[in-house]
């Protein structure tokens, strides 16, 4: 385009922007500038032949491989806009506010130059800024053709992230600080997960008229959201905590109003004194402790934002909310005498104490100089961002530490004490899954002859010090902990399977210990006297979680006796994720190329006009066989190979469309009981592992056809539609729902399949089709509560819950009668 349509659209005599001049300095520069126009977007340039190639992208860049987002080219724009910044003037084109967003350099990551690659519409580009790191592709949607519209597409590198990205929440402190003074309200979403206000470190204690002063809380700063009764707890990092603290949450319904409330969640022992520790492992009705969540603010009340109120005038509020609540106490404070709490915190063994301004009003995702947390020693938390390679073991030296610097990252020093040699080995374990071959620091790091390996910055540690020296580095650090609940992922394992995430155990399964010898991409289980192949047994498969196939065949190892009587005999379509839940999956119906102990059956397909073999899974080594494909969720048929035309039960799928509650889902499932019981039958409930409810009628082996067990399905969904006409419909065209929640009854078909009883489903918290007592199925039943780390534990307490599916049978006519009498 040159700069031809650039200069044709302004007038320079009216607006500041640079003019229209080539440059060619070809430097491989790039900018990210946020313009604030009629419609606010952000514009993409890249230095190229002394222009700057540009796109417009209207929600912004994101650092989320599942993101793909629009970008619209538009006209070369001259190099000195690079460092544009300012408002274009009212009546010119393109007026409003520019800011520089993000800015650095870029590379290609592959050997074809850029102008050809621009011209095929597929740009690979490796970006080296503060925020935008890594490797993209910029791809036009339609190539070949004239239309201007592209997309920008992060790829899967240690720089991507799988949390929800937002480029409006990475701005620079001032531009969030001066928008939400305009209209504070904006800041707060009941759809997304907010981001707290955070402290800065204070030097030393002090009195002041015009703080405030609380006790510091060694714990998870968690928000809460309470709406109409709906309660969801997150840290700061949007990971969930409702399953793991599920008192706290059920406790937090009882509050009658809409609120969102800022604490600190803590275990303390029978002198009120926090134990971090036990709070990581924290285990309902075991660990030895109480829960105390302490709230200190409020963002939100019943339809408003109180944000843009003072810290006093929100505190006031919280009083009322939070009365008669065991488990949820008002954080409360004293006037201006900072030094008389302080020394009471430490005498009684406290960090310290938090000071802030009174007329602080709250911005989220913000660090302001208007709270701050004064500690008895000098400790915070700082990214690993690598460690020292030593000869003498396989351990580390020290570690790497940096911290984040007006969106820079910044070197602070190694740390080299503070850890045993135990810990060091979790430590490495969790480290290793993070390497990375170049430095994050965009400056020289002198390490003094050591060997670095780096790290992509994602995990948080505390660290206690004396005080920074001149240059910004940190004087006698000692390591204290890791803080995996405050890191940049929502799970970590190690190479071994262990998982170090606070939400779940840290119980190694013996029966994993038994079978698997894992020294390479090529391993084996033995099962039974047959070796199973397994392979890249560390492949990350739930990102969210950090679950990897290892969990998966660990999970499976130890339900195997469970989940085989629903599998044995039945054929199986296979739903293969090979690179886990973010990665591509595919179904697969014929099997071929199998070691020659498994066993397939063969049926005539007329849609594919042949006969495809299916995989019937027999056995334990089967069945781990088949998660080591990537087989997370599991289909098997209704009927089994012996008789084949006859399924052994008819199903109800409860699915919800996108605007239902779970708890509507449950009204449903409850009218499918009374339902059943007018019949005088029998029906077995369980989740799906996603969104809804299926609920099993057992048949009874040879007594029914596919078609009948259809029937009588549709007869049952249109008895329960009759109870609940304004929830439930048997309307087969989505758009025709009316936000009703389908009855599917057509799964009751010949080789139609639905989630085995126990299966695993790809799901973002790995969550388990779990079968459910009739009891459990009512308000507050919480729908992600089991997943591949808690459902062992549930089977073994309750047992297997479907057992009579495969046992029962039912007189399909009586039960008609019983309906219709």
């Amino acid at each position: 385009m040159a700069l031809e349509t650039y200069k044709a659209k302004r007038d320079f005599n009216k607006t500041n922007e640079p003019k229209g001049v080539i440059n060619k300095d070809h430097r491989n520069r790039f900018v990210v500038q946020r313009h604030a126009a009629s419609h606010l977007h952000y514009d993409l340039r890249l230095e190229h032949k002394g222009v700057l190639k540009s796109w417009a992208i209207p929600k912004g860049p994101s650092m989320n491989p599942d993101d793909k987002r629009l970008a619209i080219h538009t006209e070369d724009h001259p190099v000195s806009y690079l460092f544009f910044e300012g408002t274009i003037p009212k009546g010119n084109y393109g007026a409003g506010i520019m800011s520089i967003w993000d800015a650095g350099t870029f590379t290609l990551y592959t050997d074809t130059p850029f102008e050809e690659q621009y011209e095929k519409g597929d740009l690979k580009l490796t970006l080296k800024g503060s925020k935008l790191k890594g490797q993209f592709a910029l791809v036009k949607t339609n190539r070949g053709s004239k239309q201007n519209q592209w997309l920008l597409i992060k790829k899967n590198d240690p720089f991507a992230t799988h949390l929800i990205y937002d480029a409006e929440a990475y701005r620079s402190p001032d531009q969030v600080k001066q928008a939400a003074s305009k209209k504070r309200e904006t800041t707060i979403s009941r759809n997304t997960h907010i981001k707290p206000m955070l402290a800065t470190t204070g030097s030393s204690i002090f009195n002041d008229p015009g703080y405030i002063f609380e006790l510091k809380w060694d714990g998870y700063r968690l928000l809460s959201n309470i709406n109409k009764g709906k309660v969801e707890i997150y840290s700061r990092n949007g990971i969930v905590y409702n399953t793991k603290f599920q008192e706290i949450a059920q406790e937090l319904q009882e509050i009658p109003h809409d609120c969102i409330l800022d604490g600190e969640l803590v275990v303390v022992d029978a002198n009120g004194k926090p134990d971090f520790s036990k709070l990581q492992n924290y285990t309902p009705h075991q660990t030895n402790g109480t829960l105390r969540y302490y709230v200190f603010d409020l963002l939100y009340l019943n339809g408003h934002a109180t944000t843009s109120l003072t810290l006093l005038d929100r505190k006031s509020l919280l009083p009322d909310l939070l009365e008669s609540l065991e488990h949820t106490y008002y954080c409360d404070h004293i006037d201006g005498m900072g030094i008389t709490l302080y020394n009471k915190a430490l005498d009684e063994g406290l960090e310290g104490v938090m000071a802030k301004q009174k007329e602080s009003t709250y911005t989220p995702n913000y660090r302001t100089e208007q709270w701050l947390k004064i500690k008895h020693t000098h400790t915070d938390e700082f990214l690993i961002c690598g460690f020292t390679i030593t000869k003498k073991d396989s351990l580390f030296g020290s570690l790497l530490l940096g911290t984040l610097k007006e969106d820079t990252l910044t070197y602070v020093g190694n740390c080299g004490t503070g850890y045993s040699t135990k810990k060091q080995q979790e430590i490495l374990d969790i480290l290793k899954r993070f390497t990375v071959e170049e430095s994050p620091f965009s400056e020289k790091i002198n390490l003094k002859g050591r060997t670095p390996q780096w790290v992509a910055p994602t995990i948080y540690c505390e660290v206690s010090f004396t005080e920074y020296t001149k240059n910004g580095l940190l004087r006698h650090p000692v390591f204290k902990r890791l803080r995996l609940d405050k890191s940049e992922i929502e799970g970590i394992t190690d190479g071994k399977g262990k998982n170090h995430f606070p939400n779940e155990t840290n119980d190694q399964p013996a029966k994993q210990q038994k079978y698997v010898t894992a020294t390479s991409n090529a391993n084996t289980l033995e099962v039974n006297g047959i070796s199973v192949p397994i392979s890249n047994l560390e492949k990350i498969y739930w990102p969210k979680m950090g679950y990897t196939k290892y969990d998966l065949i660990d999970y499976y190892l130890q339900i195997s006796e469970t989940i085989i009587p629903y599998l044995k005999n039945r054929p199986q379509n296979l739903h293969r994720h090979p690179n886990g839940i973010k990665g591509e999956s595919f179904y697969q119906k014929d099997t071929e190329h199998l070691p020659d102990w498994m066993e397939t059956v063969h049926y005539h397909s007329k849609s594919a006009n042949k006969d495809i073999a299916y995989l019937v899974c027999q056995n334990e080594a089967t069945l781990l066989y088949m998660a080591n494909l990537g087989c997370i969720e599991l289909n098997p048929w209704h009927s089994q190979i012996t008789t084949i035309d006859h399924p052994d039960y008819t199903i109800l799928d409860l699915d919800p469309s996108p605007t239902n509650t779970f708890e509507e889902v449950i009204e449903v499932a409850q009218a499918v009981k009374t339902v059943l019981d007018s019949a005088k039958i029998n029906g077995y409930v369980k989740t799906s592992g996603s969104k809804g409810l299926h609920i099993y009628v057992p048949l009874g082996k040879r007594h029914y056809t596919y078609s009948e067990a259809r029937d009588f399905a549709k007869l049952l969904g249109y008895f329960v539609m009759e109870r609940v006409p304004t929830l439930a419909t048997m309307e087969r065209t989505k758009t025709k729902r009316n936000g009703k929640i389908y009855i599917d009854c057509l799964q009751n078909r010949r080789g139609q399949t639905i989630a085995s009883p126990y299966c695993v489903r790809p799901v973002p918290d790995a969550c388990v089709s779990t079968p459910l007592l009739w009891d459990e199925v009512k308000p507050g039943l919480i729908m992600n509560a089991h997943t591949i780390k808690t459902l062992p534990e549930r089977l073994q307490k309750m047992g297997d819950l479907f057992e009579p599916v495969l046992s029962e049978k039912i007189d399909m006519e009586s039960a008609i009668d019983c309906l219709h009498s």
